[in-house]
C-alpha cells in the first residue's frame, strides 16, 4: 500500500492560511471552524512528515520548508482549477466561470463596450473582473488567480501566451490657447517635455509615454507633478499645469467633455500602444482565449473608427 498523499482540501487549507496568517480569519474564507482547519494542516504536517506552520498565541507564519510546500501546492491547485474548469467548458465556449484581469488605463474605457457584448452572446458565462497595474496582474496569471489579462504592451510577458488585439494611438492634449493647439497636427520632436505631465510610477501608460517621446525624455521630464489616475492627470492639465500624451482610446470615450483641452494627432510616426490579452500556457482554455479576443476585436471596431481614418478629420472632432 502506497504512502499517504495530501488531499486538495489540506492544500487550500494551507493555501489560503498562508494568505491571512490568521486561523480564524482563513476558517471563515474556507466556511470551516477553526478546529476543523487546524486539524487539517495538523494532517498535511503528519503526511509530509514536516512543520509547516509556526504558531504562537499571538501570530503565525511559515517555515522556510512552508513556503516550499505553500508554492508547490499553488501550482497544483491551479492544475486542478484548470482541469475542473475545462470539464465544464466541454459543454459550450465561454461558458462557466472566467477571471478577468483589466490594468486601470484601459477598464473604464473599453469594458463598457465588451461586456454587454460578451453577455448576450456567451449567457453562460460567469466573469470576474479585477483591475490592478500590469506586474500584479501578469503574477496573478501565474500563480491561477487569474485566467487572463488585458494590458498594454511593451511590457515584459515573459513566457505568458499573447494575443494582439489593437494598436491605440497617442495624442497630444493641452488647455485652449497653446501654441500647438492651433495646429491639426503635430511633430512628436514640438512636445515640450519639461511641461510634460504623466502618471505616479506603477501605470504602464506613463513608460508607455516616455518611450514615445524618445531617450532623452525620463531625464527632461519635470518630477514635482505625477498623477495617481487619468481623471487627475487631466484634472491637472486643465488647470494649465502642462500637457499629456493620451491613448485614443481615452479620448474617444469623451474624457475631455467638461474641460478647455484640446487633442492633437501627430502626424509622423505617430506613436501608440498595443493593446492585448494574455494567458499563461499551461492553461488549456485556448478556444476561449481565441473567442475572447476575437469578440474584443469586432467590438472594437464596431464602436470605433480604425487608426488609418482621416486623420485630419478626427483632429478636428475633437477642437
Amino acid at each position: 500500500m502506497g504512502a499517504a498523499l495530501p488531499t486538495i482540501r489540506q492544500l487550500r487549507y494551507l493555501t489560503v492560511l498562508s494568505e491571512t496568517l490568521n486561523f480564524r480569519r482563513a476558517a471563515e474564507q474556507l466556511f470551516v471552524t477553526q478546529s476543523t482547519l487546524s486539524a487539517g494542516i495538523k494532517e498535511l504536517e503528519i503526511t509530509l512528515g514536516a512543520t509547516l506552520l509556526e504558531r504562537t498565541k499571538r501570530a503565525v507564519k511559515l517555515t522556510k520548508i512552508g513556503s516550499e510546500i505553500l508554492h508547490r501546492a499553488k501550482s497544483i491547485l491551479t492544475e486542478v482549477d484548470d482541469l475542473s474548469s475545462f470539464a465544464e467548458r466541454l459543454q459550450k465556449p465561454l461558458s462557466g466561470t472566467l477571471k478577468l484581469g483589466v490594468i486601470p488605463t484601459i477598464a473604464p474605457f473599453l469594458l463598457p463596450i465588451v461586456i454587454p457584448k460578451l453577455k448576450a452572446d456567451y449567457p453562460a458565462l460567469k466573469l470576474y473582473l479585477r483591475e490592478d497595474y500590469s506586474l500584479r496582474l501578469l503574477d496573478q496569471i501565474k500563480s491561477g488567480e487569474l485566467d487572463f489579462a488585458i494590458i498594454a504592451l511593451p511590457f515584459k510577458t515573459e513566457d505568458l501566451i499573447i494575443n494582439t488585439l489593437f494598436k491605440d494611438e497617442f495624442w497630444w492634449v493641452a488647455k485652449k490657447g497653446q501654441a500647438l493647439a492651433k495646429l491639426k497636427e503635430i511633430s512628436i520632436k514640438d512636445v515640450n517635455l519639461s511641461e510634460l505631465l504623466l502618471l505616479e510610477e506603477g501605470h504602464c501608460l506613463r513608460d508607455h509615454a516616455i518611450e514615445a517621446c524618445g531617450t532623452k525624455a525620463a531625464n527632461s521630464l519635470d518630477e514635482s507633478f505625477a498623477a495617481t489616475s487619468l481623471y487627475t492627470l487631466l484634472q491637472m492639465v486643465d488647470n494649465d499645469l502642462g500637457c499629456t500624451l493620451l491613448p485614443e482610446m481615452v479620448l474617444k470615450s469623451g474624457a475631455l467633455l467638461g474641460t478647455e483641452l484640446v487633442a492633437r494627432p501627430f502626424s509622423d510616426k505617430p506613436p501608440y500602444r498595443e493593446i492585448a490579452l494574455l494567458k499563461r500556457k499551461t492553461d488549456n482554455r485556448m478556444a476561449d482565449f481565441d473567442l475572447l479576443s476575437a469578440l474584443i476585436v469586432s467590438v472594437k471596431k464596431i464602436h470605433s473608427p480604425k487608426l488609418g481614418a482621416s486623420r485630419t478629420k478626427r483632429a478636428a472632432t475633437k477642437r
